[in-house]
Parts: structure tokens; sequence; C-alpha cells
């Protein structure tokens, strides 16, 4: 049990029967009336960002969250499969707990949050970039650079995002996978 006094963000509770992590958090002490906190929680199995006002001093249940380093091996019909680096177990996760899921090959390092009481996934986190191959994208005409233009690109793992035009196919580029957008080129 934990109380508003000890409100962090990213601290993980539990909260209407779902776990919710505080993204952002403010105590409030009006010249009137008690002192509250506001919060912005974000569920850890629906995704969904609410907003809830508690009162100063209120006790929550605070859940063990874990990260845990697993290596992306397959996608087929059942899910995407991801093996433990540490214990070499597998686990098997449908797409919709998998953040950038079409921007992830085989062999990615990621890291799945489990909720430590009952040993059950809750997110898949990639890095905040990937580095992929262009795959396919149109030639980019010479002299179409006074505003920042883009052209569609179909990476290694079949996604399409937006690149520069002076971008080519064949190229190494890197991935923004909060914004599934392009950030620069590789070397």
């Amino acid at each position: 049990m934990a109380t508003t006094a000890d409100f962090r963000n990213g601290l993980c509770i539990e909260f209407n029967q779902d776990l919710y992590t505080i993204v952002e958090f403010q105590h409030v002490k009006p010249g009137k009336g008690p002192a509250f906190v506001r919060t912005k929680l974000k569920s850890l199995n629906t995704g969904k960002v609410i907003e809830n006002t508690f009162n100063a001093g209120v006790k929550v249940t605070t859940a063990r969250i874990e990260r845990r380093p697993h290596q992306f091996l397959y996608k087929d019909d059942l899910g995407f499969h991801f093996m433990d680096s540490s214990t070499f177990e597998q686990v098997t996760l449908q797409k919709e707990l998998i953040s950038a899921h079409e921007l992830m090959k085989d062999g990615q390092e990621v890291e799945i949050l489990f909720h430590a009481e009952t040993e059950s996934p809750l997110n898949c986190d990639l890095p905040p970039f990937v580095t992929l191959k262009i795959t396919y994208t149109e030639p980019g005409l010479k002299g179409d650079t006074a505003t920042n233009a883009t052209k569609p690109a179909t990476l290694e793992t079949g996604a399409e995002i937006q690149v520069p035009l002076f971008i080519d196919q064949d190229e190494v580029i890197k991935v923004d996978t909060r914004t599934g957008s392009y950030s620069e080129r590789v070397k």
C-alpha cells in the first residue's frame, strides 16, 4: 500500500480493477478546502489514458511490474513469439500488446512488462530507435528539395513509412518506434 505522497511518474497502481501507470501527477493545495492530487493514468491492458483526482493521503494499492529482456523469434498464426534472454523460455504475445509491431524484425531485442504476482505479460516495448533497410522506394527527383517533401518507402519488415526525397533504395535508416517515423540515415 502507498499513499498519494508516494506518487511518481511510472508508478504502477491497481485502480478500478485494472493496472495503471502514472503518466503525470500534480499535487494541488487550494487556499480553501483540502489538498488533492490530479493524475493522468495509462491503462497497461488497454493503453487508454484517463484523468483522475485523488484526495491527499488516500491509500492506493501498488502493483509490482517487472521489465524483462526478450528476443523476437518469429510470427505465425498464434501470434508473436519471444524468447527470454536469460532463461530461454518462450512467450507468445498478440499484436495488441506490442507497440510498433510492424517495425520488429527477427532477432530484435525488446522489453516485455510482466505483472509480477500473476506472471502475465502486459506490454512489449521496442527500443526507441531501430535500424532498418529500405527494400523499395521511388527515386527522388532532382530539384524537389525546396520544401520538406517526403515519399513512401517500404522497409525490410514490410512496414511503409514516409522518408525524405534524398533517401534511396537499399539504404539503412533509423526509425523512431514511438512515432513510426524516419529519424536519420545510418552511415
